[in-house]
Parts: C-alpha cells; structure tokens; sequence
C-alpha cells in the first residue's frame, strides 16, 4: 500500500470515528480530495478509492482533468471570475465558490449555452477575515433568494473555509455559524433550492466541522502531505 493510500486510509478512519461521536453515518460525509499535486498523485488516489476531486484554478484542472481516465466527481473549490464561467460550466460537476450575483449570473448564461444545470454552493465568510472569500453571513439569504431565480444553476447547498488556526477549537464558530445558516435557509423552503451539503472542514479541522453537521469535507494536506 501506498502512503497516498495509506493516509486516504487514515482520513476515512477518523471521518468515521468523527460520525461516530457525532451519532451519524460516515457515507452520508463526501470527501473531496483537493491539492495542488501533480496528476500521478491524484491518479494515484483515485486509484486508493478517491471518486470526488477538487481544483483551484480553472487553468490547471483542465491539464489534469485530460488526464483522468476513471469517472469521478469533479469541484471548482477556489475563486472563480466571471470570464471563467464557461469554462467551469464544462469542467466541473459542482462549484462551490459562488459569492456574488455576477458569479452566479455569469454561470446561469454559460450553463444555459450548453442545456445544462450547473449545481452550486455558495461560499460564505464565517471567520471575517479580509484575505477570504465568501458573502457575509447576514447577506447570505438575500443573496440565496437572488439567485434562487436565475435559470440553468441550482443552489445545492452553503461552503465556507474556517479561520486559519494552530487550533481547531478555534474554527468550530465558524462552522456553528454556516449550519445555523444553513439550516434557516432550509427551513425558508425557497424554490430552486435544495439545501444538501454542508462543505466545511480541511485537513487541520475537518473533524470539528463534522461535529458541527459537515457533510462534505476538503482534504488535501492529509493525503498528499505538505506542499513540496
């Protein structure tokens, strides 16, 4: 066995011990594998039983994904412009970044262009840090019912990423924060929208998440090891 699938072997086990603790079901938690490694690794992890990857950048998942020849789930986690759209509209099989109106509309045209429904979280900023990404939390909801009104793009469900911290306690308002959010905007019954996922939790945090409601965790340190 490989260490990449050693250490997918080793996630798992602690997703599953995290359900556990939290009185849920470890297959009801997706892992998205993301880093930004070379296409051996992530062919390799694929192989260790990885189905879902996510990319950063638009320019590099469409190197890779050329590259991949098993069917997988595929994510847009980073930021993505408006002049990408039509680019991720082909390439991915969900985008979890979206933050804006013009994102949001920029995807609904594109996906509309090829007959299709493009799947979406919305990115919140829970931790208020000025270098993210993400809507207020406050203007979350209108944003929602915005863009709950746009063709060709469903609103799947809410992702944010945690303060960054030495210490993973310190994230777990952030993500108390995202599945009160979530849960109100479920709760609203807003057409267009399907409130399944709850993308919260990276390598340094993702079992906290999980006892906060997580259902799809980000990990890429965990199974790749620090950036080379």
């Amino acid at each position: 066995m490989s260490g990449i699938e050693e250490n997918i072997k080793d996630i798992r086990s602690r997703i599953e011990k995290s359900a556990e603790e939290s009185s849920r079901r470890a297959k009801e938690i997706k892992l998205v594998v993301t880093k930004t490694v070379e296409i051996d690794r992530i062919n390799e992890a694929i192989r260790g039983g990885i189905d879902l990857i996510g990319e950063n950048r638009i320019q590099e998942a469409e190197a890779k994904f050329n590259q991949i020849t098993e069917r997988v789930e595929k994510h847009l986690v980073g930021h993505l412009q408006t002049n990408k759209a039509k680019k991720a509209t082909e390439l991915f099989d969900l985008i979890e970044s979206v933050d804006s109106v013009h994102v949001a509309e920029a995807i609904s045209r594109k996906a509309l262009e090829k007959g299709k429904v493009m799947n979406v979280l919305v990115e919140v900023n829970t931790s208020g840090e000025k270098t993210k990404f993400g809507v207020e939390p406050e203007q979350t909801p209108s944003l929602i019912e915005t863009i709950s009104k746009l063709e060709g793009i469903k609103i799947k469900g809410l992702m944010t990423i945690g303060l960054f911290s030495d210490d993973p306690e310190d994230t777990r308002p952030c993500f108390k924060k995202l599945k009160t959010l979530f849960e109100e905007i479920k709760s609203a019954n807003i057409p267009n929208i399907e409130m399944r996922y709850l993308s919260m939790g990276m390598t340094s945090d993702f079992e906290v998440a999980i006892e906060e409601g997580s259902n799809m965790v980000r990990i890429g340190t965990g199974i790749f090891g620090p950036r080379r």
